[in-house]
C-alpha cells in the first residue's frame, strides 16, 4: 500500500514537472514568459554540436553510396549489421564483368586475338575487383565506423544531456515566474484597506514568496550543474574533430592505394594489349590509326610507316604492285584468323603463307595459299615480306 501511494504521489508529481515544463514553453513562444538564455560559450558549443553532426551524418551516407552504388545491397547489409550477423559474400561489379570476359574469351578460343585479349581484360577486371573490395572494407574499418560510432553514441549522449538541460532551464524560469507572481501578489496584499485581510494575505503570500525563493535557489543549482555537465561534453567534439581528421586521411591513404592499384592493373593490360596488332588497338583521334575505305586504307608489305603511339602502318605501294600484278608474294600472319566460311583460308599467327591477287576480288582480300590449301584472306591480318 506504502509502494502504491508512493508511486502515486511520483506520478503526480511528474505530471505536475510536466505540465509546468509546457506551460513555461508555451508562454516562451508567445512571448508571455521571459527565458534564461545560455551564456555565449556553450551556445557555441552547442552550434558546433549540431553543425558536426549534421555533416557527419551526410559525409557517411554518401561515402556508403561511393563505395556501394547499390541501394539494395546497402540495405542488405544494414539489416545484418543490425541483426548482428555477417553478410554473405556477394561477387562485386569489376569482379562480375571480368568472369563475363573471361568466360566469353574461353568461349571464342584462348588461341584468337579476340579472345586472348578478352581474356587478360577480364582477369585485370577481376584484380580490379578485388583491389575495390579491399578499399570497401578499409574505409567500412577506419573511416565510417568511427563516423558512425560518433553519430550512434558520443551524439546521442550529448543529445541526452543537452535535452536534460533544456529541461532544468524550463524548471528554473517556472521556478522564477513563480517566485516573480508571488512577490505581486504580496505586494498587492499590502495594499488592501482590510488591516484582517491584509494580515491574512500577507502571511500567506510571504509564506509563498519564501517557498518559491527556496525552490528557484534549487532549480538554479540544478541548472547549473547540469550546464557544467553539457559544456564538458560539448568541449570534446573538438577531440572528436582530431580523431576524424586522423580516420580521414585514412580513408585517403585507402584510395590513393587502390587507384594506385588500378593504375597499375590498366598499364600492365595496356602493354599486353599493345603486343596485338595495330588494328586492334584503340581508336582515337591521338593514338590511333583511323580506317579509311577501299584501296587506300588496307594496305601491307614490308616498307612500315609509324605512327606516334608506335602502331605500324604498312606502305600503299607494295599493295598496288601486288593488286595489279599476276604474281605471288610470301606473307606473314599478324595473328589468327578464323575463317567464316569454306571460300575462306583459317590463319594462324605467325605462319608464313602465299599470297596473290585475283581480278574482280574486293580490295580488302587476297587469295592466300598453304601448301593445298586455297582461300581468301583479309590483308589487314598479313605482312609481304621481301
Amino acid at each position: 500500500m506504502n509502494i502504491m501511494d508512493f508511486n502515486v504521489k511520483k506520478l503526480a508529481a511528474d505530471a505536475g514537472t510536466f505540465l509546468s515544463r509546457a506551460v513555461q514553453f508555451t508562454e516562451e513562444k508567445l512571448g508571455q514568459a521571459e527565458k534564461t538564455e545560455l551564456d555565449a560559450h556553450l551556445e557555441n558549443l552547442l552550434s558546433k554540436a549540431e553543425c558536426t553532426k549534421i555533416w557527419t551524418e551526410k559525409i557517411l551516407k554518401q561515402t556508403e553510396v561511393l563505395l556501394q552504388p547499390n541501394p539494395n545491397a546497402r540495405i542488405e547489409e544494414f539489416v545484418y549489421e543490425k541483426l548482428d550477423r555477417k553478410a554473405p559474400s556477394r561477387v562485386n561489379n569489376p569482379e562480375l564483368l571480368g568472369q563475363y570476359m573471361i568466360d566469353a574469351g574461353t568461349e571464342f578460343g584462348p588461341g584468337t586475338a579476340y579472345g586472348n585479349a578478352l581474356i587478360k581484360c577480364g582477369e585485370t577486371q577481376k584484380r580490379i575487383g578485388t583491389a575495390d573490395r579491399e578499399l570497401i572494407q578499409t574505409s567500412a574499418l577506419n573511416f565510417l565506423t568511427p563516423l558512425r560510432n560518433f553519430i550512434e553514441g558520443d551524439y546521442k549522449t550529448i543529445a541526452k544531456e543537452r535535452k536534460l538541460l533544456q529541461n532544468k532551464r524550463l524548471d528554473l524560469d517556472a521556478a522564477k515566474t513563480r517566485l516573480k507572481k508571488a512577490k505581486a501578489a504580496e505586494t498587492r496584499a499590502s495594499q488592501l484597506n482590510s488591516a484582517r485581510l491584509e494580515g491574512d494575505n500577507i502571511m500567506i503570500w510571504a509564506e509563498e514568496v519564501t517557498k518559491s525563493e527556496q525552490e528557484l535557489r534549487i532549480t538554479q543549482s540544478e541548472f547549473d550543474r547540469q550546464a557544467e555537465i553539457t559544456r564538458l561534453l560539448l568541449e570534446g567534439i573538438s577531440s572528436t574533430h582530431a580523431h576524424h581528421l586522423r580516420c580521414l586521411n585514412d580513408f585517403v591513404e585507402a584510395q590513393m592505394t587502390y587507384y594506385a592499384q588500378c593504375y597499375q592493373y590498366m598499364l600492365d593490360l595496356q602493354k599486353q594489349l599493345g603486343s596485338f596488332p595495330s588494328n586492334y588497338h584503340c581508336n582515337n583521334n591521338q593514338t590511333s590509326v583511323a580506317p579509311v575505305p577501299a584501296a587506300s586504307s588496307n594496305v601491307i608489305g614490308s616498307s612500315a610507316l609509324t605512327s606516334t603511339s608506335g602502331l605500324v602502318m604498312t606502305s600503299p605501294s607494295n599493295l598496288i604492285d601486288l593488286k595489279e600484278g599476276s604474281g605471288s608474294r610470301k606473307a606473314r600472319v599478324l595473328y589468327d584468323y578464323d575463317a567464316a566460311n569454306s571460300s575462306e583460308l583459317s590463319l594462324l599467327a605467325d605462319e608464313v603463307i602465299t599470297v596473290f591477287s585475283v581480278a574482280g576480288m574486293d580490295s580488302d582480300w587476297l587469295m592466300g595459299e598453304r601448301g593445298n590449301q586455297k582461300g581468301r584472306v583479309p590483308i589487314t591480318y598479313l605482312e609481304l615480306l621481301n
